[in-house]
């Protein structure tokens, strides 16, 4: 089988292959971090219903990332498994599969704009808040298939190895947000829906380079091809084995969000909601690049399994949860130190700065969770159904 750089990282040292597979997406999932930071930035200057508003879309976003990465993270897992197995042809097929998947979510994900309105109302959001937050959801769940697309993609390339040009993607769409946040939001005059517009332009372009790897270019160690496509219950039923616990890990968390934010607006109105997501924002600086941790493990001991390797699989989990744990401490001091500075940048408008109080108040506070790595929360149920199965020899469909 002829094999990439990335191939060879992942089927050699575990320890080496996680940090060499990993680092690229923590780098990657940090700087999505933080132009959705970036994005409230600019937002705040519309004022703190503004604010509210694009809060109010932020569980439902979380819930959206949740199942894409619980879609990727199973695709790129079983990708790996048949990598060590030396079977690409069963790789190739999950590659196709997965990419369905995501577009059939996608699609399904549309059908959740006509009840915006009305759940943002039940939540207890009012007035103008509720109108700006269906404008700016409305947009992003119109683009749900492209946005599902690019993080599936990207898991795809992660089931390979090849991380590099995964955070080259991810960097790029990046970027681009936050570079045409301020033009769409204040030099077009389209306010939180320019936001919107924003990210989904930059998700496309992504997307589009994506696109041209997998499908153009073509340079890829594993080849996708929708030809002889055919539906294989069996890979689904493997991509959802592992994809579905961390899924329903996040899930679980956006539905704690939506309750808490209900909570919130009905103690604090408006305002209150503004306080609760911009400080889940920031928080999520610390937990998000983890998840890019996660996804380097995940390869990795599926690789080991593939090849029927427990020690190796064992080695890299529990070395990957040191280092969680070590990047965790590390990110909540900062926030600590720095929590005036960054207060500010979410305050600095006449609109906002009464917020100012409330949000330094979360961030005394929240910033401590940080502590508490999802790492584990994101990779036990994988490591629980590698551990069961370690003595059997993977099922050949």
């Amino acid at each position: 089988m002829k094999t990439t750089k990335g191939v060879q990282n992942l089927l050699g040292d575990p320890k080496k292959a996680i940090v060499k597979i990993s680092l690229p997406m923590v780098i990657a999932m940090s700087f999505q971090s933080l132009y959705n930071v970036i994005d409230a930035i600019w937002v705040a200057g519309l004022g703190s219903d503004a604010l509210a508003a694009i809060g109010l879309f932020f569980p439902f976003m979380f819930a959206i990332m949740a199942i894409s990465n619980g879609v990727g993270i199973g695709g790129s897992s079983a990708i790996s498994r048949r990598i060590g197995q030396n079977n690409k042809d069963a790789a190739d097929n999950i590659a196709v599969h997965s990419i369905v998947l995501g577009i059939i979510i996608g699609i399904l994900l549309i059908g959740v704009i006509p009840f915006l309105g009305a759940i943002f109302s039940l939540i207890g959001a009012s007035g103008i808040t509720v109108t700006m937050a269906v404008e700016y959801s409305t947009i992003l769940f119109g683009g749900a298939v492209v946005l599902l697309f690019t993080n599936i993609a990207n898991a795809i390339l992660r089931g390979e190895g090849d991380t590099k040009r995964a955070m080259y993607a991810i960097i790029l769409g990046s970027v681009l947000n936050i570079v045409l946040d301020p033009i769409f939001i204040y030099v077009l005059n389209m306010g939180v829906a320019g936001a919107a517009w924003a990210t989904l332009l930059s998700l496309v372009i992504t997307g589009i380079l994506f696109v041209y790897w997998l499908f153009i270019k073509k340079d890829t160690f594993l080849k996708i091809s929708f030809e002889k496509f055919k539906l294989d219950i069996n890979i689904i039923k493997e991509i959802f084995s592992i994809g579905l616990p961390a899924s329903i890990s996040h899930l679980t968390m956006a539905f704690s969000m939506f309750l808490l934010t209900a909570i919130v607006a009905k103690a604090g109105g408006n305002d209150g909601i503004a306080v609760f997501s911009t400080g889940w924002r920031i928080v999520s600086m610390g937990t998000i690049p983890l998840v890019g941790l996660a996804t380097g493990v995940t390869v990795v001991t599926g690789a080991a399994y593939g090849s029927a390797n427990p020690e190796k699989l064992e080695i890299s989990y529990k070395y990957a949860l040191k280092m969680g744990i070590l990047v965790e401490t590390i990110i909540a001091a900062l926030i600590l130190i720095f929590e005036n500075q960054i207060t500010y940048l979410f305050t600095y408008s006449e609109n906002s700065v009464h917020i100012l109080e409330g949000l330094l108040v979360f961030l005394s506070i929240c910033s401590y969770s940080t502590r508490h790595s999802h790492l584990e929360c994101l990779l036990r149920p994988c490591f629980r159904a590698f551990q069961k199965e370690t003595i059997h020899y993977l099922s050949p469909y």
